[in-house]
């Protein structure tokens, strides 16, 4: 009976270890921490957003890094396939806004239960508490040092992930087990992570959550991306769903400008007709006291101070040149931006072991027969709403599958 080891027992790791045991193979799961699935219990915010329902076609747009490379896997065990399997074992699913799925129950803890229910049921042996030290091969089979021993096996699955958050154990013991085999690693940047901004009015904006606004992206002058929906400043910056998606666009870039559109389901004639009502409404008042329809109390000094009016100004003497600098500045709200947060601040981790060295149909080294690479552990990253986690699903099937024959 062959044999296979599994490292790491995150959701690519365990659904390894379920199909190569499924498969016939005499397998073992190991991983350093205390319990399965440690990371995966804090994710969307303790819910845990399993899968996404969108056609599985429509999940490469999801993905902005090395997306061909998944067609495969994605295909062969696609997010319907995650779905049944879970609901086969008892786990009641339901889905939320923008295709999300999530456990019925809210608890990431029922996901993590049902993982466990599937690998007992296949007799995969567990092993927690134990550290990998090395993997060496030898005559046709590997040698995995660990804390609690030498154990030996005909193949081994690398799914340690990446190595954001480390408390969980994300600390990217795989990139060194890819390089003892001279397997090639790219390196490792924050994805889905808040981003740091250079601006004096962050303290005052502190705790703003902005709705229904477009964050652009900016690239050699030209508009390189956009994402609309919310957003939130914070004493170090931005962050929100759209800020988090966008980190993963630019974290490889340099020379980027970033502006908020904070009316981008209007034009700027349309605005200015908008404003022109406001200000006969408030003709008497300050300018600093006619924003209010249009504004949240907190950004109106900081809009009117990026648009070059004197605040104390009465509207009725506002001119067409300064209404017109107030609806640009609302159309492309100038932030200054600092660069991302640090790596343990992102949800996933960009960069990892090259995918130019792995098979996409097996998840194998190219280089060295009978070791197998899956989930964050690769150079392989998406936005939120789902799919990373279906892609360590996919890939964990690739490659327990594959590892097993």
């Amino acid at each position: 009976m062959k044999k296979v080891a599994v490292i790491g027992a995150g959701p690519a790791g365990m659904l390894a270890a379920f199909f190569s045991s499924k498969n016939g193979a005499e397998t073992i799961l190991i991983d350093k921490n205390e319990k399965l699935g440690k990371k995966l219990f804090i994710t969307g915010k303790g819910r845990c957003n399993l899968t996404n329902s969108k056609d599985i076609s429509e999940f490469f747009d999801e993905i902005p890094r090395n997306e061909k490379f998944l067609y495969s896997a994605l295909y062969s065990f696609s997010n319907v396939e995650t779905m049944k399997l879970f609901e086969s074992y008892g786990l009641k699913l339901k889905e939320e806004r923008g295709n999300r799925v999530f456990p019925k129950s809210d608890k990431s803890s029922d996901v993590i239960a049902t993982y466990e229910k599937m690998l007992k049921e296949e007799n995969v042996k567990i092993k927690l508490n134990t550290e990998v030290k090395s993997i060496k091969k030898k005559e046709g089979f590997f040698v995995i040092d660990t804390s609690k021993g030498f154990i030996e096996c005909d193949s081994v699955i690398v799914a340690t992930g990446g190595v954001s958050y480390s408390s969980t154990g994300s600390t990217g013991d795989g990139y060194k087990f890819a390089k003892d085999f001279d397997l090639k690693v790219e390196n490792q940047i924050p994805a889905l992570v808040p981003i740091r901004l250079r601006d004096d009015f962050l303290e005052e904006l502190q705790g703003l959550s902005l709705k229904n606004v477009s964050l652009k992206v900016y690239r050699n002058k030209k508009l390189y991306h956009e994402e609309f929906g919310e957003m939130l400043f914070s004493h170090f910056g931005i962050t929100g769903p759209i800020v988090l998606r966008s980190s993963s666009i630019i974290n490889r870039m340099k020379n980027i400008k970033i502006t908020i559109d904070l009316k981008p389901a209007i034009s700027k004639d349309t605005l200015e007709n908008r404003i022109l009502k406001d200000f006969e409404k408030y003709k008497n008042k300050e300018i600093k006291n006619a924003l209010f329809d249009l504004l949240p109390k907190k950004l109106i000094p900081i809009v009117i101070e990026l648009s070059n009016i004197d605040d104390k100004k009465a509207v009725n003497q506002i001119t067409k040149e300064e209404r017109l600098s107030l609806v640009n500045t609302l159309k492309d709200f100038p932030l200054n931006y600092a660069g991302l947060l640090d790596i343990n601040a992102g949800i996933v981790t960009s960069g990892g072991v090259s995918v130019r060295e792995i098979d996409p149909s097996t998840m194998e080294s190219k280089k060295v027969k009978g070791l197998y690479f899956c989930g964050e552990v690769l150079d392989i990253d998406a936005f939120t709403g789902g799919f990373n986690i279906q892609i360590a699903n996919s890939t964990g099937y690739i490659a327990g599958s594959s590892a097993s024959l």
